[in-house]
């Protein structure tokens, strides 16, 4: 088993078409225009569309040109399903099974040419890779610090506090840097949009790392991603052929 430290963040969310891959491609961007060798990894995607003889990952391909076009769009989303399903279930309405070691050993290209890594995962954490895993189980694998990335609307404090409960109490703990809030939508007349991050802010252990307007092209306040990497990380990220 090769065990190495590496820099890098787990995106995830409390629900689908919340903005991951938004906030994923605004981080990866940045984070380049700063220099650095970004990987991004999408270990799986369904719903995906296809061109030719080939499934695309809309949210893959977004991700990898914002990072700069590094690598290869498939080494950006080795399993990729037409289905829009559940991961697993994807696979099987395409005839095929989603390859659980293939999820993780899909890292491995990325740790030694990447100074940080991205990985946005599918749906929120307790959405399912088959019949006894889920994308906890990936997170926890790979040891990055997550990032919960979340609509921002009426019902957005209890969805936060929920993910971070599961992020805790998720066999030994998840690691969390912090929150992003995403508005999906043009503000019309939700007034929790101007109270829920301090409300959040007030719960959560986790902090609040930025918010994001309406198609915003940066996050407010701007992060140091690099930093949140280096000071969230708890613990070394262990990859291993068929685990």
């Amino acid at each position: 088993m090769a065990r190495k430290r590496v820099r890098g963040l787990f995106i995830t969310g409390t629900d689908t078409e919340i903005g991951k891959t938004y906030a994923g491609a605004l981080a990866a961007a940045a984070l380049a225009a700063e220099g650095h060798r970004v990987g991004v990894y999408k270990p799986v995607a369904s719903g995906c569309s296809r061109e030719g003889d080939t499934l695309v990952s809309g949210d893959a391909l977004a991700l990898w040109k914002a990072a700069g076009s590094p690598g290869t769009l498939a080494e950006v989303c080795p399993q990729r399903f037409a289905a829009p399903l559940t991961p697993h279930l994807a696979a099987i309405a395409g005839g095929k099974r989603l390859d659980a070691a293939l999820l993780r050993r899909g890292l491995e290209v990325w740790l030694a040419r990447s100074d940080i890594v991205l990985i946005e995962g599918a749906g929120g954490l307790m959405s399912p890779l088959g019949e006894e895993e889920y994308v906890a189980d990936l997170a926890y694998d790979f040891g990055f610090p997550l990032v919960v990335v979340a609509r921002n609307g009426l019902g957005v404090i209890n969805h936060v506090l929920q993910t971070l409960i599961t992020a805790a109490t998720f066999r030994e703990g998840l690691p969390v840097a912090g929150i992003v809030l995403n508005e999906t939508r043009p503000r019309g007349d939700d007034q929790s949009l101007e109270k829920n991050s301090r409300e959040i802010r007030s719960r959560a252990v986790s902090p609040v790392l930025a918010e994001l307007a309406f198609q915003a092209k940066g996050f407010d306040p701007p992060v140091d991603w690099f930093r949140i990497a280096a000071e969230s990380a708890r613990r070394h990220v262990a990859i291993e052929d068929g685990e």
